[in-house]
């Protein structure tokens, strides 16, 4: 699917069909690199690097929860929300137990989706803050109905959450308008005790040492088969499996701290953006 997408993207014919249109990312620091990723794919296209510019004048940050790039000549804005979880973050209720300083509300969108509607592409993602490493261990735990759900699992919760955003979509979203799409999860290539060791190779791997499912794939898979609107999985989690030579490791800005998670540019996330024109 990814080669045939690459033989069929042209830059120019693209910028031709986002003209007048707009393009949301919504989700996590992946989500903000495929939105980097298409930015730079469709600048190749414009002879003016100038016309091409973040409408609120920010530079990329991982804390700014909107940037939004328009193509001036074109006249169509790649934006990106960073939400996460895609639902509310929550406050503690009352004689909680001590070890609560934080909640999701699975069952209530974040209060940001509303600038979300009015698109014309629309991707999601979310994922990789589902663990309980970020999650219990720093006190965040699970709410539905204002109620706490100490004992629910974080696959549980993520199910909650996803139906709670596929309600979202099928009741506030115009499908005949917005094209939705929501990309599966891209596991990372962490390995030993606790994924302590990021294995960073040279050259992409010529096969996974599984199949390299992912229970957050296939949730998301199962979410959006039962929407009762036309929404896009795009599944691109087994691809991810072999391109352990893509990811950032050392060349970050703290290479004492290797990073198996995020994916260098030019790269893997281009791959996605493929895989997206050719749906369009």
């Amino acid at each position: 699917m990814a080669m045939q997408a690459r033989l069929r993207f042209d830059v120019g014919v693209m910028l031709e069909k986002l003209r007048g249109k707009r393009v949301v990312f919504v989700g996590d620091s992946l989500s903000r690199t495929q939105w980097e990723s298409m930015i730079c794919m469709l600048m190749n296209g414009v002879d003016d690097k100038k016309s091409v510019y973040e409408v609120n004048g920010n530079k990329i940050s991982k804390k700014i929860r909107y940037l939004g790039v328009r193509f001036s000549t074109h006249n169509f804005t790649i934006e990106f929300y960073r939400s996460v979880f895609l639902v509310k973050i929550g406050s503690v209720p009352k004689r909680s137990p001590k070890r609560v300083r934080s909640t999701i509300k699975l069952d209530e969108l974040d209060g940001i989706s509303s600038k979300w509607i009015n698109s014309d592409i629309l991707v999601f993602n979310t994922g990789h803050w589902w663990n309980r490493a970020k999650l219990f261990e720093i006190g965040c735990y699970f709410k539905v109905g204002g109620r706490l759900k100490l004992g629910m699992s974080t696959l549980d919760a993520y199910t909650t959450a996803l139906n709670t955003w596929a309600s979202w979509v099928e009741s506030m979203i115009d499908t005949d308008r917005t094209r939705v799409f929501f990309r599966t999860f891209e596991g990372s290539h962490w390995s030993g005790p606790n994924g302590h060791t990021c294995e960073v190779t040279k050259m992409p791997t010529f096969g996974s040492k599984s199949e390299y499912r992912s229970h957050f794939s296939d949730i998301i898979k199962k979410v959006v088969n039962n929407m009762a609107v036309p929404v896009t999985a795009m599944h691109v989690t087994p691809m991810g499996s072999f391109r352990s030579d893509a990811h950032v490791g050392t060349w970050s800005d703290n290479p004492t701290v290797p990073d198996c998670s995020h994916w260098c540019l030019p790269g893997v996330p281009d791959a996605w953006n493929e895989i997206l024109f050719s749906y369009l």
